[in-house]
C-alpha cells in the first residue's frame, strides 16, 4: 500500500488531507508533515482540514475549504480510525479517499487503507514511507517537514518513553535528526503550562483516587475547566499526571463537557483497555484509548469494568 499511496497521489492535481477532532501532535504532524512532503516535491496544493486547536497553532495552521474543493480532491485521512472522529465530515465527498493510520482499524471506511499498528505514530509511518518509496523518486524531505513529523513522533511516544517505541521509531529519528530544526523551542512550545493549568493540575492529585486493584480516577468537571479558564482539549495535558504514582497499574480520566456528558481518557501500564473504549463509542490503542459517556450511571460502568480488567490482569 506505501507504493500505492504515491501512486493515488501522483493520479490528483488537489489534494485535501484531514486528521481526527481533538487533535493531538500526531495528528497536526502528520497531516501537515505529508501535505509538506508532497507540495514541495509536486508543486500540487494541498489543503488541510479541520478545526484550529489553538495549542498547537504552532504546529500547522488548517486551511478554509468549500465543498467544492472536497468533491474534485484525493482526500487523506491521517491518524483515524473510526469515521465518527473524523474533523470534517466532508471527507464524504471526495472524489478518492485514502486512509493512513497506525490505530486498530475498527471502521473499514476506505478501500485504499495503509493501516499498521506497528508503527508509533502515524508521523513514523510518513517518514517510512518517504524512506521507502518517496526518496527512491528523488523526493525531498526538508527542514519543516522534519519538524512536524518530529513532533508527531515524540508526542505519540510520550517522548520515547511508552512501549510503543521501537528501533524503527529512532531510524526515522536520526533521519529527521539529519535535517535543522530548533528542538528546544519545539519541546518548549509542546510542553509549556500555563500556571491555571498547573494549579488545576495540583487540584487534581489531591482529588485522585486509587484502589485496590490499581485502578485511578480522575473527574474534572465544568466548573473546575472554568475556574481555571481550561478548555477540555487543554486538559489533555494532564493525562499522564499521575502515571507515576505507585501502585497505578490503569487509570481513567472523565472531563465534563456543557452538556453534562464527559470525555473518557483511558491509559494502562499493561492491561489492554482498548476494548472496553470501544464499548463506549471509543476505541484507540491497547494501551491508550478514548471513549464517551453520557452521565454518572455509565462513568461507573466504566470504572467497574475497568477494575474488573485490572483484577483479571493480577490473576
Amino acid at each position: 500500500m506505501q507504493q500505492e499511496l504515491f501512486d493515488t497521489i501522483a493520479a490528483h492535481e488537489r489534494i485535501i488531507i484531514c486528521r481526527h477532532e481533538r487533535p493531538d501532535p500526531d495528528a497536526i504532524g502528520s497531516q501537515a508533515g505529508l501535505a509538506r512532503l508532497i507540495e514541495i516535491n509536486t508543486g500540487k496544493k494541498v489543503m488541510l482540514a479541520g478545526e484550529e486547536e489553538p495549542s498547537l497553532r504552532f504546529l500547522a495552521r488548517m486551511d478554509h475549504i468549500e465543498d467544492a474543493d472536497f468533491t474534485e480532491s484525493l482526500v487523506i485521512v491521517c491518524d483515524t480510525a473510526n469515521t465518527g472522529r473524523i474533523d470534517d465530515q466532508r471527507y464524504k465527498l471526495a472524489k478518492e479517499l485514502f486512509k493512513v493510520d497506525h490505530h486498530p482499524e475498527t471502521d473499514l471506511y476506505s478501500k485504499l487503507a495503509w493501516v499498521d499498528q506497528s508503527f508509533s505514530s502515524t508521523s513514523e509511518m510518513i517518514v517510512q514511507w518517504y524512506m521507502q518509496v518517496a526518496a527512491e523518486h528523488d523526493w525531498k524531505l526538508d527542514d519543516e517537514c522534519a519538524r512536524l513529523l518530529y513532533a508527531g513522533i515524540v508526542g505519540d511516544t510520550g517522548r520515547f518513553m511508552h512501549p510503543n517505541t521501537t528501533a524503527r521509531t529512532f531510524e526515522a529519528v536520526q533521519l529527521l535528526f539529519e535535517r535543522t530544526f530548533d528542538i528546544r523551542e519545539l519541546f518548549n512550545e509542546m510542553y509549556k503550562k500555563p500556571l491555571s493549568l498547573l494549579r488545576l493540575e495540583g487540584e487534581v492529585l489531591s482529588n485522585f483516587t486509587l484502589s485496590e486493584n490499581g485502578v485511578g480516577v480522575i473527574t474534572l468537571h465544568q466548573d473546575q475547566l472554568q475556574r481555571y479558564q481550561i478548555s477540555v482539549n487543554e486538559s489533555s495535558a494532564l493525562v499522564h499526571s499521575v502515571s507515576s504514582v505507585e501502585g497505578v497499574v490503569a487509570w481513567v480520566t472523565f472531563v465534563e463537557l456543557e452538556d453534562g456528558s464527559y470525555r473518557v481518557r483511558l491509559r494502562s501500564k499493561g492491561p489492554v483497555i482498548n476494548e472496553l473504549a470501544a464499548r463506549f463509542q471509543g476505541g484507540g490503542h491497547p494501551l491508550a484509548a478514548g471513549a464517551s459517556v453520557k452521565n454518572e450511571e455509565e462513568q461507573k460502568q466504566v470504572i467497574e469494568q475497568l477494575e474488573q480488567i485490572c483484577a483479571a490482569y493480577h490473576s
